[in-house]
């Protein structure tokens, strides 16, 4: 072995490794120089500032919203009071003097809304149960489509087949003089609220840990016992904001109730009686009143009072989602 070979192969590799370090540092002062670090942290501080721009931007259209129906609002606040308004059992703003009373329309909402969670709940969630827990891979993504697609059906094409297909058999079951009633518009608000809730209900069961149902079923328990005696509950929270969020979508909705409940100005005793919602009579009576008059700024009132509510409904979900994605973080 020739002795100088060796500290001739350590200058060598001595050598490559100067120049690696060498062409690295070059490297990175072409990188520094390419993009110093302090525009690095301006495009940083650029984009943080454009998100949260965005995030105040939502906050402020719907303090906005709030202010704009609350101005308009204003003439019927002063000139007939909200309490009156509320606790009102009659309608007549054309008589002398106006009666501006929400008691019939809150009826209809209520009667509307019962009837769609009624027929809503337990087939929504037991379409989500069997989506997340029982379904095939194939039938679940068909499943879900389904649903897409009835959550994009324009509500008046809902109102139309309601209209043809729904009254005339409400009306014969029940041998009524008519089919539109609250029964017939909940039922199709109900098929309207579906999508909602199974979506949001099968989001929080597909959300509970796999180690508690793998740790049911080793201890014995079926599929259908996993499911309703640990999946359910553990995603109860879940599925109640699902409720709570299709309960907002009920009291929201306006074509269907127009269509099909009748909006008749009693106070709705029964599901199977015409009834007029809040959001029947604001679009149905909007078009006809004085723009700034009294009648006009009675229901600005009444939209201040729909508002308020779909806001504390959707609040009160948003409250129970952010609580479940706790729980389910430690």
């Amino acid at each position: 072995m020739d002795p100088r070979g060796r500290p001739g192969c350590r200058r060598g590799a001595g050598l490559r490794e100067d120049q690696l370090v060498t062409d690295t540092s070059a490297h990175n002062r072409r990188t520094r120089r390419g993009r110093p670090a302090s525009l690095r942290r301006a495009a940083e501080g650029v984009v943080r500032a454009c998100i949260a721009l965005t995030g105040w931007a939502a906050i402020a259209v719907l303090i906005a919203i709030a202010v704009f129906l609350a101005a308009n609002a204003l003439r019927a606040l002063r000139e007939v009071g909200l309490a009156a308004m509320l606790t009102g059992d009659s309608w007549f703003p054309t008589s002398d003097p106006p009666r501006f009373g929400f008691l019939p329309s809150e009826a209809g909402s209520l009667w509307v809304t019962a009837v769609a969670l009624a027929l809503t709940v337990p087939l929504g969630v037991g379409a989500a149960v069997y989506i997340s827990e029982f379904a095939g891979r194939r039938i679940k993504d068909v499943a879900k489509s389904v649903i897409e697609f009835m959550a994009a059906v324009p509500s008046v094409v809902l109102g139309l087949i309601g209209l043809k297909l729904l009254v005339p058999q409400v009306k014969a079951l029940f041998g009524i003089e008519t089919g539109l009633t609250a029964l017939s518009a909940g039922i199709m608000v109900g098929i309207m609220c579906l999508p909602t809730i199974i979506s949001i209900a099968e989001d929080a069961l597909h959300a509970v840990p796999a180690d508690l149902r793998q740790g049911s079923l080793a201890l014995g328990n079926t599929r259908w016992q996993t499911a309703y005696k640990v999946v359910v509950p553990s995603a109860s929270s879940g599925i109640l904001a699902a409720v709570m969020l299709g309960l907002g979508r009920a009291i929201g909705e306006t074509m269907v109730v127009l269509m099909l409940a009748g909006n008749s100005g009693e106070i709705a005793a029964s599901p199977l009686v015409s009834a007029r919602t809040l959001t029947g009579t604001m679009a149905g009576e909007m078009g006809e009143v004085v723009f700034g008059g009294l009648h006009y700024s009675v229901l600005f009132a009444m939209g201040l009072v729909l508002f308020g509510a779909t806001f504390a409904v959707n609040l009160a979900a948003d409250v129970v989602l952010e609580r479940q994605r706790k729980r389910w973080r430690r």
